[in-house]
């Protein structure tokens, strides 16, 4: 039976509401856009990690093959100095209390701590030094060696605390609300949960059937960590809480950075195969890649600045193309 014309036009009236709610919702949804590029001149080989300063406003970017840090003025969107004497420099981080520039020296075996330039101590004694986080609960840093995580003191510049891994920890997140630390060792296929009050692995978590588990990144206020592997190249999302895998979905190639976007729930893959891949949570369990914007073959590292509501992704020298910083605002 044909149903009454008051009730055809109530049908059609929620229809066009329905409609006309998701044409205002979508433009509100977060996009990545490419504001500008900024160059670095002669600056030769693998690009590594980055660091901010948000009162001058300088990003470092650590240039692995040219033994420098290079420093750019990111409100005039060029370079304005290189600090050499680094050694394969890796990870890096800014200290807003001490207005530093900690540096991991892969191959130096150390953590230096750099003023406008200058070398003012190191610690030594670390292993092909790697990533750096800094543990806001104590103001310690945190350092990725050996098989090994250091807590160093970064105004004494000693290491205070070893918590030994069963392999090289690779990108790893410090939570805020408990005391875990959560570390990808590769070599074992593995996430490891580290307690960084007794020190000890409480447990680890298989990435297989997938392997190389190298970035990684932390949603504590739904209890999801998000874990990057290459072969193949997936992402995968645990449960924080228990390690039960929640959600996993295909990615961009040779990711080495991997952010969490809070404000926007957005993640963000940098791949070394040349693309970054944003990834959002529908929900805690529920994903979907949402962009896949071409970069630059070997850009694999990069840097999301909350306060800028900006990534920053490190592009090295290729044939007849500089060494450069591709700069992406959240629209």
């Amino acid at each position: 039976m044909n149903a009454a014309p008051g009730a055809r036009r109530s049908r059609r009236a929620r229809v066009f509401a329905a409609t006309a709610a998701l044409f205002t919702i979508a433009p509100c949804l977060a996009q990545l856009e490419l504001q500008t590029t900024i160059e670095l001149p002669d600056t030769r080989g693998r690009l590594d990690h980055l660091a901010f300063d948000p009162v001058d406003q300088r990003l470092f970017v650590a240039a692995l093959g040219a033994n420098t840090i290079e420093v750019i003025d990111v409100r005039n969107a060029k370079r304005v100095a290189r600090w050499a004497g680094a050694k394969e420099p890796q990870g890096l981080a800014w200290s807003a209390a001490e207005s530093r520039l900690l540096v991991a020296d892969g191959a130096g075996d150390r953590v230096d701590a750099y003023s406008d330039g200058n070398v003012l101590g190191s610690v030594g004694g670390l292993a092909d030094a790697d990533n750096l986080r800094w543990d806001a609960a104590t103001g310690r840093l945190v350092v990725g060696y050996s098989t090994s995580l250091g807590v160093i003191d970064t105004q004494a510049l000693r290491v205070e605390r070893r918590f030994a891994l069963a392999g090289h920890p690779e990108a790893f997140e410090l939570a805020v609300k408990s005391p875990a630390i959560f570390v990808n060792v590769p070599a074992a296929g593995h996430v490891a949960v580290v307690d960084r009050r007794s020190g000890e692995v409480t447990a680890t978590w298989p990435v297989k059937p997938a392997a190389r588990n190298f970035a990684l990144a932390l949603d504590e206020a739904r209890s999801r960590l998000f874990v990057a592997t290459r072969e193949p190249p997936r992402l995968q999302v645990y449960d924080s809480a228990t390690g039960r895998r929640v959600a996993e979905l295909p990615l961009c190639g040779d990711a080495d950075d991997l952010f969490f976007d809070a404000q926007h729930r957005d993640i963000y893959a940098v791949c070394g195969e040349g693309f970054v891949d944003v990834v959002r949570g529908q929900d805690a369990d529920r994903y979907v890649r949402v962009q896949h914007l071409a970069t630059s073959l070997g850009a694999r590292t990069g840097l999301y600045v909350r306060e800028l509501g900006t990534l920053f992704v490190a592009a090295p020298a290729r044939s007849g193309t500089p060494a450069s910083v591709h700069v992406y605002r959240v629209r």
